[in-house]
C-alpha cells in the first residue's frame, strides 16, 4: 500500500495490520486509525476505526470492486473524516 500524500504532507505513516487487508494509520508514531477491506457480497468496504475507542469513521453503504480498491477508498474516507 502506498502512503498516500496528504497523510505523508502531516508526517504520517501505513503499518501492515495482523490480516492481509488490515493497516494501521500512524500519526506522530502511534497507531490512531485501522483500516480494513472486508468481503460483502461479490464486493468489498473499508471499515476504517479510531484504535482508541473502536468508532467507525466509514460509510457502510459504499462498495468496491477489489480489496485494494476498498482500502484506498477507506483512506479518501478517513482524510475527508479528518478534513484534511
Amino acid at each position: 500500500m502506498t502512503l498516500p500524500e496528504w497523510l505523508a504532507k502531516r508526517g504520517g505513516a501505513l503499518k501492515p495490520g495482523v490480516q492481509p487487508h488490515m493497516f494501521f494509520v500512524l500519526i506522530c508514531g502511534a497507531p490512531q486509525y485501522k483500516v480494513e477491506a472486508r468481503p460483502a457480497v461479490g464486493t468489498f468496504i473499508c471499515a476504517v476505526q479510531q484504535s482508541m475507542n473502536g468508532k467507525r469513521l466509514d460509510d457502510p453503504k459504499l462498495t468496491y470492486p477489489s480489496a485494494d480498491a476498498a482500502l484506498a477508498g477507506g483512506l479518501e474516507q478517513l482524510r475527508q473524516a479528518l478534513g484534511w
